[in-house]
Order: C-alpha cells, then structure tokens, then sequence
C-alpha cells in the first residue's frame, strides 16, 4: 500500500503542478478561453492564489517524504488540496458543469486517500 499511496500522490503532485503553473502564469481570459470558463466567476487575483495553493500542495505532496523533513506535511498537504476540490465542485455544481463535477470528486477521493494513509496505517 505505501508503493500505491507514493504512485498516487506523484501523479497527482504532477497534474497539480502543471495546473498550478499554467494557472499563474496565463491570464484568466486565456484559462477561460482554453476551457476554464470557472475563470470567468473569480477575479485575476483569486485565480492565481489557486493556482498558487495548487502549486504548494503539489510540492507538499512529494517534497517532506523525499527530504525527510517535517513528513507530517504530506497529509496536511493532501487535506489543503482535498478542501481545494470541495471548493472546485461548488463552483461547477454553480455552473451546473455536472461532468466535471466528477472528476473534482474523483480527485477529492484520491487526496482523502493519500492523507488517510499518511497519518494513519501508512505513515512516514
């Protein structure tokens, strides 16, 4: 199970960082424009502050196992993006986009996951 729960949380380290970066560094109109149309509700600021959390999150996944420095901030780090897909799913469940509301739930399940394991059976 920790190989599992390793595999996991690197794939999902390296979508959110991709997300996280194309998020800061493009503009809204752009995100939007690319298929983002959740962009469209939410000022720049606030767009580049989740892709900001994104980023840290996908960098707390992997980088205090790795370093062996405070690990406990792999979970905490799988719960922050984990409570960031709740907001997601309200935000498309506003714009009643109900097919990406489940890939938000998926990834909700699969953060659930990581942490569970990493504060309970599975620790570091």
């Amino acid at each position: 199970m920790n190989i599992v729960l390793w595999i996991v949380a690197a794939l999902l380290a390296l979508a959110f960082l991709a997300a996280g970066l194309m998020k800061i560094s493009q503009p809204k109109e752009k995100l939007a424009a690319s298929g983002m149309a959740w962009a469209e509700d939410f000022s720049p600021g606030v767009v580049k502050a989740i892709g900001a959390l994104e980023i840290l999150g996908a960098l707390g996944l992997i980088l205090p196992a790795v370093l062996d420095i405070a690990p406990v901030l792999v979970p905490l780090a799988a719960l922050g993006l984990a409570l960031v897909m709740v907001g997601a799913t309200v935000t498309h469940a506003r714009r009643k986009e109900y097919p990406v509301i489940v890939v938000n739930l998926v990834l909700l399940v699969l953060f659930a996951v990581v942490a569970w394991g990493r504060f309970g059976p599975y620790s570091f």
